[in-house]
């Protein structure tokens, strides 16, 4: 019967999500920031909870007998549509796992509403997408998986295209270490957020770098999310990248996004600035080609990652970049060989 097929896996993926959502706290509300930092946070944390719900398997249960057998059903309703869901055969231990879903359910639809109504206090207000950034977004939908690999193989994380896959869809992998499945999930966290209607719509700024950078590195540095205060070094290279400080950063950015250059060459400008300034301890890499996404699908233009057969390649330019020996020709290469338009 597919229904007993289905059971083992239905089963260990409802223990996940607890399990996810016992390592992965709420996204605290910082005390001292700025409003756009608290506005950034929120967002993030609602689109945290919201995914994990979509994920988890809670509802008004109901046993269903066949043949001698009985299974698990679960019933609710997703926007006044009701809906149901088998998850497997009966046994006490998944019946305690919907209910203690049941409840998280609970928590987290609560929570939600708090961060509305804090967002409302906050003034910030959802803009209606335009159409083109619409198509814009479900094309880097479609594109995920093949993003994240390309972004895994540039991070120099072992994987395959297959591998890469299956994890984004939530599926278990044996053949990689636990740090480079981790980056994998984080990358596509950071992606599900920038892509989020309430953040896509939201100005492209330092705390959206911030956050995004959190993401990546979550379970990797404890200063996630912050920049960096000791001195680095980078590999093949000599260029040594000054320490940075807060107000110069934001200063740069708002300078570099509201210049006269077109949205491409913005973007471009974006990921090299990240990347060369190498402003958190870890996860730059990462951190400059999401941001750079998180500005150009927001103006309808694309996306923009480096394919993975040219990566090598990518390297040697960044290198020259890095050292001021050739500026010109790692940009011609991304807009001639990362950029994916839209039309």
């Amino acid at each position: 019967m597919e229904q007993n097929e289905n059971k083992s896996s239905t089963f260990l993926i409802i223990c996940d999500i607890i399990n996810v959502e016992q390592k992965n706290k709420l996204v605290p509300h910082k005390r001292g920031c700025t409003m756009e930092n608290n506005i950034a946070d929120l967002l993030h944390e609602r689109e945290l909870i919201s995914s994990q719900l979509e994920k988890m398997i809670y509802g008004s249960i109901e046993i269903r007998n066949n043949n001698g057998k009985e299974y698990i059903y679960v019933h609710r309703r997703i926007d006044g549509i009701k809906k149901s869901q088998y998850v497997g055969e009966m046994s006490n231990v998944l019946v305690n796992v919907i209910t203690e879903n049941n409840i998280l359910a609970k928590q987290f639809k609560k929570r939600i509403k708090e961060i509305n109504k804090m967002l409302d206090n906050l003034a910030y207000d959802t803009i209606q997408l335009a159409d083109d950034v619409l198509v814009n977004v479900a094309m880097a939908r479609r594109y995920m998986v093949d993003s994240i690999y390309k972004q895994a193989i540039l991070e120099g994380v072992a994987t395959t295209y297959s591998d890469t896959e299956t994890i984004v869809n939530g599926g278990k992998v044996s053949n990689m270490t636990a740090t480079d499945i981790t980056k994998v999930v984080n990358l596509k966290r950071a992606w599900v957020f920038i892509l989020a209607d309430g953040v896509i719509s939201y100005p492209t700024n330092y705390a959206v770098l911030c956050q995004i950078n959190q993401i990546v590195e979550d379970g990797f540095s404890a200063v996630a999310g912050k920049l960096r205060s000791v001195p680095v070094s980078i590999g093949k290279s000599t260029y040594l990248p000054p320490i940075p400080i807060e107000f110069v950063v934001k200063e740069e950015l708002s300078d570099l996004l509201n210049s006269e250059l077109s949205v491409i060459d913005k973007t471009i400008e974006i990921v090299l600035y990240v990347m060369k300034k190498q402003l958190f301890l870890d996860g730059n890499k990462r951190t400059a080609i999401i941001f750079a996404n998180h500005y150009l699908i927001s103006h309808g233009e694309g996306i923009i990652v480096v394919p993975a057969e040219l990566v090598s390649k990518y390297k040697s330019h960044l290198i020259a970049y890095y050292e001021d020996r050739e500026t010109m020709s790692i940009k011609e290469f991304l807009k001639n060989n990362c950029w994916i338009k839209l039309k």
